[in-house]
């Protein structure tokens, strides 16, 4: 027992030594994991018309039915707790004082009454603005009114702020994401920071210094926006490896890149593929916001949502993110180091479409797990144990195409938190 204590007490050292080395920047306290929850950008895009399509309009009784859902399914206990309200939520005009206006027929209660609806639900309320005089779908943007749109948000009584920056040039770019983070720190709300900053340089082909962004934000765009296809998954996946040492150097508890939304349930991602983007978020340290209909998505695809081990694997309170380790003839091996401190969650990924499952194999020592001691080694989507195996052992499985198999291996003999 003396012992068991001295390790738990050991390990939470390590883990507080790893908070105060990387969240001594933006200073707010919030994402040392990364964050989850629901996002209706991807799903429901733009959707006005509630005559035509009340089901998926955007309007507060949308976003009160995925609150509702993300409760009574199961989702808030497995960590999603934000609800984020995209674009389009506002009239086409400021009010005679400048202010930003809830569209008055699909948000009839106005933003505030929405917000304090999902606080009621023990969860987390997320809101969204552009840096441009108008946002990416011609609503009102924060030109000029970046201090007035932050009394407007403390008084709405939000969690999280996602600001874009649509139709702007680089230079207010860099203006307004610093300005808006001391605005959003001044109100005494912890507000989760959400920047598209990075973004709009590398879509422009324009270099940008990415460890300025930890000073700033919380979590930051870093590639094309997702949409429902395989495509874009495997691109997101690409994009992660090909610049990897870049991009592990800037994530870590508090500040995080994002690839954006898990697509889980929608209709362009087979199930292997939605266990692999759900996989490779995890071994990423990705936000985990999900975009779909939480009203009638499949039960499988909700328990991929829903995997406990796989969530813990995204949710590592050391968040190192992993890193693509090996790469040959369309098989690739990501790693990412998890507690117990000398673990791995290691993703064996299949980017070939030729058809039929593929057989692999590689030793442990390949792929840079050399533990003496051996590691306890589990397939988390399967449940499968596989025993323990040693550095030398060959890890041996099957995966489908476009899919994965994913697998902890802690290190043999220790004490779980």
């Amino acid at each position: 027992m003396v012992l068991s204590v001295c390790l738990k007490f050991y390990t939470f050292a390590v883990i507080a030594l790893l908070y105060a080395r990387k969240t001594s920047t933006l200073n707010n306290g919030l994402a040392l994991t990364p964050p989850m929850g629901w996002l209706a950008w991807e799903r429901f895009r733009c959707i006005v018309d509630c005559d035509d399509d009340p089901y998926n309009c955007i309007s507060e009784s949308l976003f009160m039915d995925m609150a509702d859902r993300l409760v009574e399914d199961g989702y808030r206990d497995a960590g999603y707790v934000y609800i984020n309200v995209d674009d389009c939520y506002m009239e086409k005009a400021r009010d005679s004082r400048g202010r930003l206006v809830a569209d008055k027929h699909r948000f009839l209660q106005g933003m505030q009454k929405l917000g304090r609806y999902i606080h009621s639900k023990g969860l987390k309320y997320g809101m969204y603005e552009s840096v441009g005089s108008t946002t990416c779908m011609d609503y009102p943007g924060s030109w000029e009114h970046i201090a007035q749109d932050v009394q407007s948000f403390k008084e709405w009584e939000i969690d999280m702020f996602k600001f874009d920056g649509c139709f702007t040039e680089h230079e207010k770019l860099d203006k307004s994401y610093p300005e808006m983070g001391r605005a959003l720190n001044k109100t005494g709300r912890p507000i989760l920071y959400s920047c598209s900053w990075p973004y709009y340089f590398f879509a422009a082909g324009k270099p940008f210094n990415y460890t300025q962004l930890p000073h700033y934000c919380n979590m930051w765009r870093i590639y094309h926006d997702i949409d429902d296809s395989w495509n874009s998954i495997s691109s997101i996946i690409k994009f992660y490896g090909d610049n990897q040492d870049l991009l592990t150097s800037v994530a870590g508890p508090g500040h995080w890149n994002d690839p954006d939304m898990l697509i889980i349930g929608n209709f362009g991602l087979s199930y292997e593929q939605s266990k692999t983007q759900m996989a490779m978020w995890a071994v990423f340290a990705a936000p985990l916001f999900m975009s779909n209909d939480l009203r009638d998505i499949r039960p499988e695809f909700k328990d991929i949502l829903l995997n406990r081990k796989v969530i813990a694997v995204n949710q590592d309170p050391q968040g190192i993110q992993g890193r693509r380790v090996y790469s040959v003839a369309g098989i690739q091996v990501w790693t990412r180091p998890i507690l117990p401190i000398g673990s791995h969650a290691v993703v064996f990924l299949n980017l070939r479409i030729d058809g039929t499952p593929y057989k692999f194999s590689i030793s442990l020592r390949d792929i840079g797990l050399t533990n003496h001691k051996g590691y306890q080694v589990e397939e988390i989507f399967l449940n499968y144990d596989y025993g323990t195996l040693h550095s030398g052992d060959e890890f041996k499985c099957r995966i489908n195409p476009t899919g994965v198999v994913m697998i902890t291996a802690k290190v043999q003999g220790s004490n779980e938190l």
